[in-house]
């Protein structure tokens, strides 16, 4: 029987040097609907769709806020320091026998700034979700989010495709995984 039990605890604020991981609020869905608006966002993706029907990043961060949820998702919000309030976002989405799947985008004007290599580190080194393992996957045609993977100690497992939502097309993945044990 696979137990995909669903969030039973708070999410836990995790700090960084440069920013906060939060969890989304709703006063985040202007900015979401802004970066995933743009097509090169989304279709970096599985989920997000092009374009972005309205009402999606408000249903987005309700299902993120949910009690029942199986996948939490905080913001990269750099505001302390600065920075955008939303810079983009890393997930956790629990799997059977504790593992968690990773995911993450960032904003287009945030690209090739060390955000989502800060913000992966910073997940799995508080690894909220106490996994013994963590999944990852980038399509193929984003080399920059599979160094982020590799520069975090994820280990390339094979090649795979997944779904992508934007480009109604399934696309060559790698796959990556990191022991937390």
């Amino acid at each position: 029987m696979v137990d995909l039990a669903p969030a039973t605890s708070i999410q836990p604020t995790i700090e960084t040097p440069r920013f906060l991981l939060r969890p989304l609020r709703p006063s985040d869905a202007g900015l979401l609907a802004h970066y995933t608006a743009d097509k090169r966002v989304a279709e970096g993706t599985r989920a997000i769709p092009h374009p972005l029907p309205p009402g999606a990043s408000e249903g987005f961060i309700k299902r993120a806020l949910a009690p029942e949820r199986s996948e939490d998702v905080w913001a990269i919000d750099g505001s302390a320091n600065r920075l955008a309030e939303l810079l983009g976002v890393v997930s956790l989405t629990r799997l059977e026998d504790q593992q968690s799947e990773l995911g993450f985008w960032i904003g287009a004007g945030f690209w090739n700034t060390g955000f989502a290599t800060e913000a992966v580190e910073a997940l799995v080194a508080a690894n909220p979700h106490g996994a013994r393992t963590l999944f990852a996957e980038a399509f193929q045609d984003n080399p920059g989010s599979a160094r982020v993977l590799t520069n975090c100690g994820f280990a390339y497992l094979g090649d795979a495709e997944s779904w992508s939502v934007a480009r109604q097309a399934r696309v060559p993945t790698w796959t990556y995984l990191r022991r937390m044990d």
